[in-house]
């Protein structure tokens, strides 16, 4: 195992992090926060020592990453960003404890929208931008920031984008990785940049329209209001919600529509169930909520956004959804927490593309069942499916559930809250999605929770947003061993 190659790359991604620090530095500056401007400062040049003295003592001439090293790389790049990302909430005594500052940078950086805090609007300017900061670089990934950026980038760094992009299949749009991480980027920046601007139009404010769409461009759900989205116009909740929904898209389609080939990107099945699973859910939900609000127009705006939010895991809110006296409707966004949405996109879940291709795994092996000797093969995206990526999908779901079922058991140790808390803040921490399904936590914060449980939530969001894999092969004792 190329192990020079792995810290080399990490001490790169430090050292991009410790320049990203500069803009809510700048920020902090700007609103006269000086301390706040000194403890994202330091943090920035820990990052930058420590980066610095990585690249330098672990320089190589072996760049060649294999696919091991590519998943080793993505874990612990993830694992140090949030360590020192951390470090700005605790020199500023504005997150004290350094677990709960961990647990939200982990949730930042992840896309998760978990928080630990009571009254976020006490918050600095600084520190509220950086939280956001870290759901938009997260979202679309810190690896493939580096590497479209960074003009010298190790060979093989397609094993990098495969272990840090979501879903079960992963293709290059052009032939060189980092190109095809360039072209992400931009479709990243712009889309971020057409929201910003549609959200300033609606008369929301700079600092506001910014913070909001990092977080729903990375699909991650951290705001500055304790009522979220709530209290902006409905025409400002619309726009954030078709963005939240756009984002959940894979980004390879819209590549497709820029470069006019607009009858491959629409015809992807995986856009189309995303579609229907949507608008369904937003039906379903509307018929169950009417009840509460018996107005029409407020029905559809709410089942839209809060479906929007869950099925793209990104958590914002525009109700108190968690009090609703409606079942259906509360069942419906507690499945889609764990279906997702488009694999390629910022959002987190199991990914549509990941359960269409289990659902027809399943009804092959029907079909084998009921005719055995009829040859049967598994189609997506007008593709023949190999056998390799048919075992991979089982696998990992089975690798998911029972992740899933040691988070709650973990969890259920907590006595402090019912199952239903326990449940649903293990699926939306895994899942990558922040809300929680109990009043008992208080404006959804996880700040009650104990140490043990909030390191086991961190650990879970990371799993989660890596997909599993990259985090069990790098705790796993043999992965270090030399042979």
């Amino acid at each position: 195992m190329n192990y020079k190659m792995i810290f080399y790359t990490v001490g790169q991604v430090l050292i991009i992090e410790a320049a990203l620090l500069l803009f809510p530095t700048i920020v902090a500056l700007i609103y006269a926060e000086l301390f706040v401007a000194f403890s994202l400062a330091i943090t920035a040049v820990i990052a930058f020592a420590i980066g610095f003295s990585s690249r330098m003592i672990f320089k190589t001439e072996n760049r060649v990453l294999y696919a091991k090293e590519g998943l080793i790389i993505v874990s612990l790049a993830w694992i140090c960003v949030s360590l020192l990302g951390s470090l700005p909430f605790v020199i500023s005594g504005e997150i004290p404890f350094f677990v709960d500052a961990l647990f939200e940078t982990v949730s930042g950086f992840t896309t998760t929208g978990a928080t630990i805090l009571i009254d976020v609007e006490k918050m600095s300017k600084g520190l509220l931008l950086w939280r956001s900061f870290t759901h938009w670089i997260g979202g679309m990934g810190v690896l493939v920031f580096v590497m479209a950026i960074v003009s010298k980038t190790p060979d093989r760094t397609m094993n990098i984008l495969k272990a840090e992009m979501p879903g079960p299949i992963v293709d290059k749009l052009v032939p060189k990785t980092r190109d095809t991480a360039k072209i992400l980027y931009l479709i990243y920046i712009g889309l971020t940049a057409l929201l910003i601007v549609l959200l300033l139009v609606g008369g929301m404010p700079f600092f506001d329209s910014v913070v909001h769409a990092l977080g729903t461009a990375g699909t991650g759900g951290f705001g500055i209001k304790n009522d979220s989205i709530a209290g902006y116009s409905p025409y400002l909740q619309w726009v954030i919600a078709v963005f939240m929904f756009l984002f959940g898209v894979n980004f390879n389609l819209y590549y497709l529509i820029l470069i006019r080939k607009f009858k491959n990107a629409f015809s992807s099945r995986e856009l189309w169930c995303y579609v229907v699973i949507f608008f369904s859910s937003v039906v379903l939900v509307s018929l169950n909520i009417y009840p509460l609000y018996e107005n029409i127009s407020e029905v559809i705006r709410i089942s839209c956004f809060q479906v929007s939010s869950i099925i793209t895991t990104t958590g914002y809110s525009v109700c108190d959804f968690t009090s609703w006296s409606a079942p259906l409707a509360k069942t419906v966004l507690v499945l889609l927490m764990f279906t997702g949405a488009c694999a390629g996109s910022t959002a987190g879940g199991l990914k549509i593309s990941r359960v269409i291709i289990l659902f027809k795994k399943i009804g092959n092996e029907l079909r084998k069942v009921l005719h055995p000797r009829t040859a049967t093969i598994v189609t997506f995206e007008g593709k023949r499916v190999d056998e390799s990526t048919l075992n991979g999908v089982g696998t990992y779901f089975a690798v998911y559930i029972f992740s899933f079922i040691a988070i709650l058991l973990l969890l259920s140790f907590e006595k402090t809250f019912s199952f239903e808390a326990n449940f649903t803040a293990a699926a939306s921490c895994f899942n990558n999605i922040g809300p929680v399904f109990d009043n008992a936590l208080g404006n959804g914060s996880f700040a009650n929770y104990y140490v043990f449980s909030k390191i086991i939530l961190s650990f879970a969001m990371l799993l989660g947003r890596l997909e599993i894999y990259p985090l069990l092969l790098t705790v796993a004792p043999t992965t270090w061993l030399k042979k």
